[in-house]
């Protein structure tokens, strides 16, 4: 441990290796979930199945019907859910900031339940799930310019927006019991049963908001450094925050509309990639995108295997591990006198 902070100075001085470390690291780990499960596969089996060969097998039915798709579920969901809590503790000014603590995944939540009541069909979800997470974004930030409020009060006021999501998400499963199949899951947050075509139009969207924040990567740096130095280099403070919001907001509702209201990865993760690589956003964002889909795909292995044949939630082992982070966070913000 007493290198840590020695690693942490060399990484930051060569963003790219950490870059790699983390995709090899995430490429591991997803070959480790595609393998173990009820049945375990050697990993020249999980190739073979991969590269399509005895597509017949009971292996390849399993990696390709079975694994794969909730692979690509952690690997697509963790990526957007970290790059938006990074967007959203940037914008906000506020490291206390996550999709899950300031409402926006409840909104999208909402969304995703009111798309499901009234036109149930699996492309318009991740859309719904936009607007609802959006919803969540353009509240807090209302609070947040309109009276100035402190950190923790801004993240009390999330909670709260969060709680009133979630009680209308009820109303809705309450008065349409079929709206979403699996209530319980979607509420804890989890990737079982999740098809590649379910997926699909999920991917997109967040392909397209991964692209679009890592072009206007400079433009995130301007606004690091506050309204008004990033106003005297030019740029136009309040549309680019509303322009990356929607880019939180595009990110946290595409995952939440297949893996439900999934906590604590836009928290954790910004926070550890930052000791890594710095504050430079094109670097972070990266190792975000890539911390993240590591983070949601070891938990969900760990899921699957902690209490085998029985299956946690994903978001029960997120929160077992975010909870006490969060809390330490909370300390350390009021111990360091950064709340006001």
């Amino acid at each position: 441990m007493k290198n840590w902070p020695t690693s942490c100075t060399r990484l930051r001085e060569h963003p790219a290796a950490a870059a790699w470390g983390l995709a090899a690291l995430t490429a591991a780990l997803a070959l480790l979930s595609l393998g173990l499960g009820a049945a375990d596969l050697r990993p020249g089996e999980v190739l073979r199945a991969l590269a399509g060969q005895d597509p017949g097998s009971v292996a390849a039915r399993v990696v390709l019907y079975a694994r794969l798709p909730r692979v690509c579920g952690s690997l697509l969901a963790g990526a957007a859910l970290a790059v938006s809590g990074v967007i959203i503790q940037t914008v906000l000014a506020n490291p206390l900031a996550a999709p899950h603590i300031i409402g926006v995944n409840a909104g999208a939540g909402l969304g995703v339940a009111l798309c499901s009541a009234l036109a149930p069909a699996a492309l318009l979800q991740p859309l719904a799930a936009f607007a609802g997470a959006m919803a969540g974004v353009l509240l807090v930030l209302f609070f947040s310019e309109a009276t100035g409020a402190s950190r923790i009060t801004l993240v009390l006021a999330g909670v709260a927006i969060s709680n009133i999501f979630s009680a209308l998400i009820d109303a809705v499963t309450t008065v349409f019991p079929d709206a979403l199949t699996g209530y319980t899951d979607f509420r804890m947050g989890g990737l079982a049963g999740v098809s590649l075509a379910r997926i699909a139009p999920a991917a997109v969207l967040i392909g397209v908001s991964l692209a679009a924040a890592a072009v206007l990567a400079g433009d995130l740096d301007l606004l690091a450094l506050g309204p008004e130095t990033a106003r005297s280099l030019g740029l136009r403070v309040r549309p680019a925050r509303l322009v990356f919001l929607a880019l939180a907001a595009a990110l946290a509702g595409a995952a939440v509309s297949f893996c439900g209201l999934v906590g604590f990865v836009g928290l954790l993760v910004p926070h550890i990639v930052r000791r890594l690589v710095g504050g430079e956003s094109r670097p972070l964002l990266l190792c975000s995108a890539l911390g993240g889909a590591a983070l949601l795909t070891v938990c969900d292995l760990l899921a699957r295997l902690a209490a085998a044949p029985f299956e946690l939630p994903v978001g029960t082992v997120l929160s077992l591990v975010g909870g006490p982070f969060f809390l330490w966070l909370l300390i350390r913000q009021r111990g360091g006198r950064t709340h006001d």
